[in-house]
């Protein structure tokens, strides 16, 4: 088998408000919940295709999340851009970038802020086209 990403591990400030973001905005599901000393976590994804997100809060080290310069953006493949870039918006969360449609690639994206600041891209592939990778089947 090839190597393959399984999932990101990133430091939110509130769990369960970065849940519900993902959740019920950004439209992942919940797959599982960790409790470990000094950290809570919970892994969100599709049900059949892609990788993983973990969310994990450190209730022992309750400073501001530090974004540092490593990380550029997290990038979500959703069926409707507008719609999501819209829920979030409507939720109280910042848009970067309106979604458009991109002249070089078949897709439409946009930009958000999730709770924590951290950049989340909107990517709706069209004219039939799928990401790379996909498992998803028609």
């Amino acid at each position: 088998m090839a190597s393959r990403v399984g999932q990101y591990c990133i430091y939110v400030s509130d769990l369960e408000r970065s849940v519900a973001y993902y959740r019920d905005l950004i439209g992942l599901r919940e797959q599982s919940r960790t409790d470990i000393p000094g950290v809570n976590e919970c892994v969100l994804a599709h049900d059949t295709a892609g990788g993983r997100l973990q969310l994990a809060y450190r209730h022992d080290d309750v400073q501001p999340i530090d974004h540092g310069n490593a990380l550029w953006k997290i990038y979500m493949i959703v069926d409707d851009c507008q719609a999501v870039h819209d829920a979030v918006v409507a939720a109280g969360y910042e848009s970067t970038m309106a979604p458009e449609r991109l002249e070089r690639w078949p897709v439409k994206v946009g930009f958000v802020l999730d709770p924590d600041g951290y950049l989340v891209e909107l990517v709706e592939y069209l004219d039939g086209a799928r990401p790379a990778g996909s498992m998803a089947e028609d």
